[in-house]
């Protein structure tokens, strides 16, 4: 017999590291439901099941430590009088806090962490003082040697066996010396007996990494002990079968909790059911010799049962870069449809009666349809629900609350809204940060609260809803707000900005002072803050991402973060015009309205150029040159794009409208940009290159630059100048967003 070649091995791996992080993060989530419920019959064996899958997972790829480890805690986990179970949820935490570090080190191939600490804690809680008696009776079983006992479970379905009338077996196989696949040996042995009856136990237990020389079984049979021992005297398998009568259990002490019929029955063979809690794990490929066996199924289904799963499966896992890949072709499609609508175009203004025209329109209009629905499928493959972050703050939470002294309460909504899977991975850091500040800037400790005439436990949001083409992401908090004048002085006193500067402030302007890189209201350095590093990672991948984040606060009552992102990086919907005889584009999602209105409607108030919308003055940034005075040049039209961003508004001056396109990002060159006014770069159809304005970039030279004589103005021929050309030559445009 081989072993399993290293393609298999390697896919093995693969497949183990993508369900593993699942199976870690369920584990965090299983001990801090037993930390608040600490007698959860429920939550406990759902523990003991992570781990052990989590063992045969590890075993089965070969990495020996983590299978250990894991099979150490597990047999803890197995205990029922160890006398510490309050202890057992802290140390699932810190249990999976070193198989994190594990996984990343087999992953990276880096030194392994040390894990001798956590092992002297588990055998610590493994070794409860017994009473003389059952320390006779371990002695005793040793020095016989006799066969390892069944565990409670085991003993649970061969009771009611038992109880049924069954005839039940004790089968004893010994491995062949020169066996090499134990595991294999294991699973053929498994299958023989299933074919002999019900396999009510079998030992050891599967993914167990001890050396396997002998394997015991418990089996509900009608058939004769010699028929039994015959079916598994496999040659090269099983050097000796031994089959005799299975003597009745010991009914299990009553000091073991109560278990009702339907929960020990799904507990019987945690063997069988590990596999399908969640993402289904590595394991599942293990089994190359056969189908899963049922343990629960009567004789007669046994024989009925197909040797391959009844269902397909329904769950692919694709590399992201495939679907990268997909999401790059279909963009390239949609710039052929637009060169195919301008061809037809000018085809319809040069033959306008020809029959052919019609047809082409049609055929046209089919595609549109065709690609519209491939690019939203495809699109909605990269979706994922935001709660496959969220999940991961509850034990974020609880740490940072411990280390900080206080009590926070999580309220997670939202959780199934879907987003681009690298936009969400993007904003992970940022997100972490913002829950850590808001624990320990913004939450109050107990004392403070009380005397704030507040609960003591304070509250925090994490929310995703959709809002047009964006998701909005938010953290809040019931803490005590941001006061807007200290942090002016803590932005003076760090040399951030002078007085005047600071003075001119908003408060919108003065809140976003907290996100500028070095800046810090902590009054001393601790492991959570006074670094001034933090909030500044999240205005740069927000602004990486064409995202921005909106800060509202109440002193006394709390503060929100809320970010806005776009639904994908890939593909927009933008509005085209015209500044200069050139052409730009902004999100169309940025743009509340657009009007028009004449060169002598606009006025200037403190050198900024506004312009009176209905009942309210809009604020006005000018890109390009401003015309020269006189009468004609005071009556010449210009359009407005009247901007949101939270609660303020600003118009952009330009020439002319081209209209709304769907738009393919192209990345562009670090080596071709001289400005961080473009976030990307596009093709049209007839050719012609159209520049996508960083709307994140002109809102931040809108609010910090201060206007001339001749208003608020931002010169884009000569920032953008040569990015055209590179862009067309296909110098910068290799690939997506």
């Amino acid at each position: 017999m081989t072993g399993p070649t290293d393609d298999k091995m390697s896919e093995l791996r693969k497949l183990f590291f993508e369900s593993a992080g699942e199976l870690v993060q369920k584990l965090n989530d299983e001990a801090m439901q037993l930390e608040k419920s600490p007698g959860d019959a429920e939550a406990s064996r759902s523990l003991r099941r992570t781990v052990h899958t989590l063992k045969g997972d590890a075993a089965a790829c070969g990495f020996r430590e983590l299978s250990e480890l894991a099979h150490e805690f597990e047999d803890v986990l197995t205990l029922e009088n160890t006398g510490a179970a309050a202890l057992v949820p802290e140390i699932a935490l810190r249990s999976a806090d070193v198989f994190a570090a594990l996984l990343n080190a087999y992953h990276q191939g880096t030194k392994l962490p040390n894990i001798q600490t956590l092992r002297t804690e588990i055998a610590r809680l493994a070794r409860p003082v017994p009473s003389a008696e059952v320390a006779t009776v371990k002695k005793r079983s040793k020095t016989a040697s006799k066969p390892s006992p069944w565990s409670e479970y085991d003993q649970l379905a061969i009771s009611r066996a038992f109880a049924d009338g069954k005839q039940l077996h004790h089968v004893v196989v010994q491995l062949d010396p020169q066996c090499g696949m134990p595991i294999v040996a294991r699973r053929m042995i498994e299958l023989a007996l299933a074919d002999m009856g019900e396999v009510l136990a079998l030992v050891p237990a599967e993914g167990n990494s001890q050396p396997v020389n002998r394997i015991e079984a418990a089996l509900a049979s009608d058939k004769p002990a010699a028929q039994i021992r015959t079916k598994c005297s496999i040659p090269t398998v099983a050097s000796t079968v031994r089959v005799r009568p299975l003597q009745a259990p010991e009914k299990p002490s009553s000091e073991a909790p109560a278990v009702s019929p339907a929960a020990a029955a799904s507990d019987s063979h945690p063997d069988t059911k590990d596999r399908y809690v969640g993402t289904p794990p590595a394991s599942e490929i293990k089994a190359e010799v056969g189908a899963a066996i049922t343990r629960d199924a009567r004789p007669e289904e046994l024989a009925a049962t197909p040797s391959v799963p009844a269902g397909p499966e329904t769950v692919l896992r694709v590399d992201a870069e495939r679907i990268d890949n997909v999401l790059n072709l279909v963009g390239e499609l949609i710039l052929a449809k637009s060169m195919l609508q301008q061809a037809l175009t000018e085809f319809g203004e040069r033959f306008p009666k020809d029959l052919l025209r019609g047809k082409f329109s049609d055929a046209m209009a089919f595609q549109s349809r065709v690609l519209n629905d491939l690019q939203h499928s495809v699109m909605k493959i990269r979706m994922v629900p935001v709660d496959q972050l969220f999940r991961r703050f509850p034990r974020t939470v609880r740490d940072v609350g411990l280390q900080c002294g206080k009590e926070v309460e999580l309220i997670i909504k939202g959780g199934q809204t879907d987003l681009d899977k690298s936009i969400l991975d993007a904003i992970a850091e940022p997100l972490t940060h913002l829950v850590r500040n808001a624990i320990g800037h913004g939450i109050e400790t107990a004392a403070e609260r009380a005397r704030a005439g507040k609960r003591p436990k304070g509250t925090l949001r994490l929310g995703a809803y959709h809002q047009g083409n964006q998701v909005v992401i938010e953290v809040s908090d019931d803490g005590a707000g941001i006061d807007p004048e200290k942090v002016r002085q803590r932005a003076v006193s760090q040399g951030l900005l002078n007085a005047q500067e600071v003075a001119r402030l908003s408060e919108a302007e003065t809140l976003e002072l907290i996100l500028q890189p070095g800046f810090s209201t902590a009054k001393e350095i601790t492991e959570l803050s006074g670094r001034g590093v933090g909030l500044d990672v999240v205005h740069s991948v927000l602004e990486r991402l064409k995202g921005s984040v909106q800060i509202e606060t109440v002193v006394g009552r709390g503060t929100t973060f809320r970010m806005r992102l776009p639904l994908t990086l890939a593909i927009i919907r933008a509005l085209l015009f015209r500044v200069e005889q050139r052409l730009y584009a902004l999100p169309l999602n940025a743009v509340a309205e657009i009007t028009r209105t004449l060169e002598e409607d606009i006025h200037q108030v403190e050198e900024y150029d506004v312009l009176q919308l209905r009942n309210d003055v809009l604020p006005l940034l000018r890109l390009g040159a401003k015309p020269a005075s006189g009468a004609e040049a005071a009556r010449r039209k210009i359009f407005v794009l009247v901007i949101n961003n939270g609660d303020r508004k600003f118009g952009v001056l330009v020439d002319g409208i081209e209209g709304e396109e769907e738009l393919v990002i192209k990345a562009l060159d670090d080596h071709s940009i001289t400005t961080d006014l473009v976030s990307g770069a596009s093709v049209l159809g007839d050719g012609r290159v159209v520049l996508i304005l960083n709307m994140v970039a002109l809102m931040d030279r809108f609010t910090r630059a201060r206007p001339d004589a001749s208003g608020m103005r931002i010169n884009l021929a000569g920032s953008l100048s040569g990015i055209e050309a590179a862009v067309r030559t296909g110098a910068s445009a290799g690939g997506q967003a």
